[in-house]
């Protein structure tokens, strides 16, 4: 028991800092993570005139906890279809606005003499606003249900997105020690297809399996199931040399598709709440007077470039989405300050030692800086609009402010429409079913080949290894080849004209083409593709496959299974 008192008295000074400081900043109507930072320095051993934390090891494991369930929830509140029927004028506007901080961060780092790294991490944190905040700021002000607010929370759920993306790329970047583009891409390509694998096998069979043990659930079994099924992906995630944030927020994205999201994500909710807490306490902790009075200098600088990088490329950003001038503006406005993900990318950049110790508390006091300053600059983007306005000649604005709201409703072509809707989804049927072969193949390569060397002559065992790796392809090979091919619409679309035709065929031939592939690699570790017995074997078993009935039943039953899991959310709301 000695061994834990220690412990149980840092946990018991910082909830006891942590609750008084929340009741303070939730009186002054103040987001509430101000109040946790503020607790953590309260409790840190920069604050002489207090008891502070011993032991620091421990803090800084629950703070990881912290951060793998704020991860979790993330993805329980996310939606991938939710990103479809966005449209592309947020992801534009989200890539502009990631890119042009970037830039502005690494370029102020520069101009201080700081180290590359320290540079490229200061890029990202200033890249991401604030979720929790602006959510907050919106609601706080009635803003809600503002055009802009929707636009400025559709910008924030792409860059939450993207911020695990860049988490995923400055972790590879940090263990190279260089940039190279060839890595990045290789890292990038990779994550995607480690993404799209644990997406579509996680939907697959996790709301199955939810579903048969529906009669043993209660609050308690299902918060534990979740909780399993979030560390188990963290598991996995980082045995494949991704970060455990990026595991929780995978498994979350899974199982805010089920009909049990909201029940866990309420489950949920306490716990995220106390390690949460923890976290941005432990923030609180890193923050240092003196380092803050010796870096005064680099602290406004970096304000000033997150006030004017932000109001002025996601302003451009907007606008080359499509929206008009003052919907821009206001937008830009709302997204000036750094939050979350900040904090999440500096503690990153410390637990793998490629930042100095400096940017930590730096980006600490530039992020409660601006965050206070929120509210204001959302009401300074009006009055900043009309001072526009009165400068830029008439003409300039009448073309900025074009009506983008009544082109966003004009009805499109039938044909169109029908084109749009299947082009969607044969990019799913490409995408699915190749990273499913991909990932079958390497499966069989790295795991089922030396299985098959304990049991088999050593004559049979690329051949043997090479059956079971058709076999198990061969239900997404058959979706990959003919899924879809006779919808009605394609009909129609095949025979409106040559326009349309070309593109169907174009389509066809490029799942052929990837068929084909998949099956000539498979066959040729077993037989020469380029003999004539190779050549042979491969038409046959594409000819096979095409025309199995077997095959299609399979292939549909999958389909027809994943489909209702990903629908089961949304049909379950419209039958309450």
């Amino acid at each position: 028991m000695s061994q834990l008192q220690p412990l149980i008295a840092d946990l018991a000074l910082i909830l006891i800092c942590a609750g008084v400081m929340t009741l303070l900043f939730k009186s002054l109507k103040q987001p509430i993570v101000l109040g946790y930072i503020v607790a953590g320095f309260l409790a840190s051993p920069n604050m002489p005139y207090m008891p502070s934390v011993t032991d620091g090891h421990g803090i800084h494991l629950w703070s990881e906890i912290g951060v793998i369930f704020l991860l979790f929830s993330l993805g329980l509140e996310f939606s991938f279809k939710k990103i479809l029927k966005m449209g592309a004028a947020p992801i534009i506007a989200a890539i502009a606005i990631i890119l042009g901080m970037m830039y502005v961060g690494s370029f102020t780092g520069s101009l201080f003499g700081w180290s590359d790294m320290d540079c490229i991490y200061l890029g990202g944190m200033l890249a991401m606003s604030s979720t929790t905040i602006i959510f907050k700021a919106f609601d706080d002000m009635g803003l809600r249900k503002e055009r802009f607010a929707g636009l400025v929370l559709s910008v924030l759920i792409i860059e939450d997105i993207l911020a695990i993306v860049l988490m995923v790329m400055l972790s590879t970047l940090a263990v190279s020690k260089e940039f190279e583009g060839s890595q990045m891409l290789e890292s990038i390509v990779t994550l995607g297809l480690y993404l799209v694998l644990w997406f579509t096998v996680g939907l697959f069979f996790i709301p199955m399996v939810l579903r048969k043990l529906k009669p043993l659930m209660n609050d308690e079994t299902l918060l534990i199931t979740a909780l399993a099924l979030c560390f188990g992906m963290v598991v996995a995630a980082s045995a494949a040399g991704f970060s455990a944030a990026f595991g929780a927020f995978v498994m979350g994205s899974i199982l805010a598709e089920t009909v049990e999201a909201e029940q866990i994500e309420h489950l949920v909710a306490p716990v995220k709440n106390l390690f949460g807490a923890i976290f941005f306490v432990s923030v609180g902790m890193m923050v240092d007077v003196n380092l803050i009075i010796e870096y005064i200098v680099p602290i406004l600088s970096l304000i000033a470039a997150i006030m004017l990088g932000q109001t002025i490329l996601s302003t451009c950003g907007f606008l080359l989405s499509g929206q008009s001038l003052k919907t821009s503006m206001q937008c830009s406005f709302s997204l000036t300050q750094i939050g979350e993900f900040a904090f999440i990318l500096a503690t990153l950049g410390t637990s793998l030692g490629v930042t100095s110790d400096f940017l930590y508390p730096i980006v600490v006091a530039v992020s409660v800086f601006t965050t206070f300053t929120t509210p204001y600059m959302i009401r300074l983007a009006e009055p900043a609009y009309n001072a526009v306005a009165r400068v830029l000649p008439a003409s300039w604005i009448a073309k900025l402010e074009r009506n983008t709201a009544e082109k966003e409703e004009e009805v499109p072509d039938e044909l169109r429409e029908i084109y749009n809707t299947n082009f969607k989804r044969y990019v799913f049927i490409l995408l699915i079913n190749s990273v499913l072969c991909i990932a079958i193949m390497s499966l069989m390569l790295y795991y089922g080949e030396p299985f098959l060397k304990e049991l088999l002559p050593a004559q049979w065992i690329h051949l043997a290894t090479a059956g079971i790796t058709l076999l198990l392809c061969a239900p997404f090979l058959w979706s990959l080849l003919r899924s879809g091919s006779d919808d009605p619409g394609i009909n129609k679309l095949y025979e409106s004209g040559p326009r349309w035709r070309v593109r169907i065929n174009a389509y066809g031939y490029l799942r052929l083409l990837l068929a084909a592939m998949f099956v000539t690699w498979i066959v040729d570790y077993a037989i020469p593709w380029s003999s004539l017995l190779g050549i042979f074997a491969i038409i046959a078993i594409l000819c096979l496959i095409f025309n199995s009935s077997i095959l299609r039943k399979q292939s549909e039953a999958m389909v027809e299974n994943f489909t209702d899991n990903l629908s089961a959310r949304e049909k379950a709301k419209k039958q309450k």
